[in-house]
């Protein structure tokens, strides 16, 4: 059994969005109390304090600010716990010390719980988002869906999650579903990962990068136009050494923001569909490389094709639909030469350029090109995973 997460995007009234950017709110400063709270614990020598210890200190806090009972008691208490398992994975060496969230930086985001969240093909019920006196009361507690459908209903949920990305509001529920029962019967695939092309398949697939389309450089151009007005807008309307923020602004900004979220949903949905069709020749074991994204963004030159490209998202992508359809996903080590490496006599060819776009190898004298060849080696360590 397996999570399968679905996102759905919300149609909120008025009334119903500014409720659910205040209780975002309220989450994210109940987040920043408990995570205030340990900080200062643990400057003053005491033990790490649980969840639970916070909750019944947040609960004396909430006599203080009647405000924070407005909101879902749900909604701050996850975001209590999600402060004590940051702070946790920072003295596990898992993650960097958690940072105070900012209200104009972090995401609006809060938690709903999962007894009490409600959803129907159409519409989903949110505790506290609309409180109405009318006769339709009902009707007005219940938020729209846009995709209907989409989710299933009459299942448990997990981690319910209500999300705001500058735009539009968006709903996010884990459903446990089963795994794929057919045993994959295709040949494993090695798939080498590129900024020439997207990626390149052992069995000769290839997948174009979507960033050299003509579509992608028109909202490229357009977006570049639109942050230079941004910027001499600021420019005009300063005033000593603040800048001004005018109606006008705040519209470029919003037209600005439409065309980052289109770019994105470009790039996505290519990921989505380059990662489907690897899936549907249904493989029975797909191998990728262990990629030092981190240290390729470094490269000044390199750092703004690597950053479009989404290896990781692509990884993740990967990683989760072999998993759904019972195919093994095997990483290779970072260090494995793939492109070094002859895959007709496997001799090693030491020095390999970036700029050598085609391997030829130096002892059989074999021609190929050389995403071609990584991903054939690639290929060719999943019948040793597997003999093993």
């Amino acid at each position: 059994m397996v999570y399968k997460t679905y996102k759905v995007k919300l149609n909120p009234n008025n009334k119903q969005a500014s409720k659910m950017l205040q209780t975002a709110g309220c989450a994210r400063y109940a987040y920043n109390w408990a995570l205030a709270a340990e900080k200062s614990n643990y400057e003053a020598g005491g033990r790490f304090l649980s969840d639970c210890d916070l909750r019944r200190m947040f609960t004396l806090h909430k006599a203080d600010n009647p405000w924070l009972y407005e909101v879902s008691n749900d909604a701050l208490k996850q975001s209590i716990k999600d402060a004590c398992i940051a702070y946790q994975r920072f003295f596990k060496h898992q993650a960097k010390f958690p940072r105070f969230k900012s209200k104009k930086r972090t995401r609006p985001s809060f938690y709903m719980d999962t007894v009490k969240i409600e959803i129907t093909e159409t519409h989903v019920k949110l505790e506290k988002i609309a409180d109405s006196k009318k006769k339709n009361r009902a009707q007005a507690n219940w938020v729209r869906l846009v995709e209907h459908g989409r989710i299933p209903v009459g299942v448990s949920y997990a981690n319910p999650r209500i999300t705001f990305d500058g735009l539009n509001w968006w709903l996010s529920v884990g459903v446990e579903t089963s795994v794929n029962a057919k045993t994959p019967s295709g040949n494993p695939i090695g798939i080498d990962i590129g900024i020439k092309s997207l990626a390149v398949c052992s069995d000769g697939a290839e997948y174009a990068n979507i960033n050299k389309t003509n579509r992608v450089k028109e909202i490229e151009k357009q977006k570049c136009r639109l942050q230079r007005q941004v910027s001499r807008k600021y420019q005009i309307n300063k005033k000593g050494n603040a800048y001004c923020k005018t109606s006008n602004i705040s519209k470029l900004e919003k037209q600005l923001l439409k065309v980052n979220h289109r770019l994105t949903n470009i790039r996505r949905d290519h990921l989505h569909q380059t990662t489907s069709s690897i899936i549907e020749r249904n493989p029975s074991a797909v191998v990728m490389e262990d990629l030092n994204v981190t240290g390729m963004m470094k490269n000044r030159h390199l750092a703004k094709a690597v950053q479009r490209q989404c290896f990781n998202e692509f990884y993740r992508q990967m990683q989760y639909k072999c998993e759904w359809n019972g195919i093994a996903f095997i990483t290779a080590d970072r260090y494995y030469p793939s492109s070094k490496t002859c895959s007709e006599c496997g001799a090693i060819k030491k020095y390999l350029k970036l700029s050598d776009r085609t391997y030829i190898c130096s002892e059989c004298g074999m021609v190929l090109d050389r995403d071609l060849n990584a991903a054939i080696n690639l290929a060719r360590l999943a019948e040793i995973h597997i003999a093993a």
